[in-house]
């Protein structure tokens, strides 16, 4: 799988490609529309945007590092550094609590307030369904993962998934498909790859 990551001066996100999460896996009878879109804004980082055709998303938690994917969420995981085997998930549900980490699997692991200030998410629900955006700045990737500057042509890799672990029907959406009999998001060997637009 392969996304390409729309440059642009300011945040755009009509520009942005959709990377739809279309392969739902483990459970069966529930899988809303869902798609992300990401951008790298020249010199400062990377905007993001995920989307879900999901009209009453069960949102329980509200405070940054709760387990959301308990609720509906929907899911960022990326490799900004090619040169480390580190990664990092940032887990959303829809009134903008999340929970993060950097990690080299899912056991290893450090929160990401222990690294850097803490982006925010700004979450919206509307009739049609639900959103979140957040900005990964140059400088948070820098201190987490230790490449504070990228350029067109380069690539890393990551994945966008929707769960929800204990809504009414339980449910693991993915944009790069995962090869494993019982769910988990955790797999980075099966990454697809961001490639940022020459």
């Amino acid at each position: 799988m392969n996304y390409i990551v729309t440059v642009a001066k300011e945040i755009d996100f009509s520009r942005a490609e959709k990377a739809y999460i279309s392969t739902y896996k483990w459970t069966e009878g529930y899988a809303p529309e869902a798609y992300a879109q990401l951008m790298y804004v020249e010199g400062r980082g990377f905007a993001l945007r995920m989307t879900c055709k999901e009209t009453s998303p069960k949102a329980e938690y509200q405070n940054y590092n709760d387990p959301v994917y308990k609720d509906s969420c929907m899911e960022f995981f990326a490799s900004f550094n090619d040169k480390s085997p580190k990664y990092i998930n940032f887990e959303m549900n829809s009134n903008g609590a999340f929970l993060s980490a950097v990690r080299t699997e899912r056991a290893n692991k450090t929160p990401i307030h222990m690294l850097a200030p803490l982006p925010k998410v700004k979450a919206e629900k509307n009739e049609e369904g639900w959103s979140v955006e957040v900005f990964f700045s140059n400088d948070f990737i820098g201190k987490t993962f230790g490449k504070f500057c990228f350029t067109r042509g380069e690539s890393f890799k990551g994945n966008f998934y929707k769960c929800g672990d204990e809504t009414e029907i339980p449910h693991f959406g993915m944009w790069s498909p995962i090869e494993s009999e019982k769910p988990d998001f955790h797999r980075p060997e099966f990454f697809g790859t961001f490639t940022i637009e020459e």
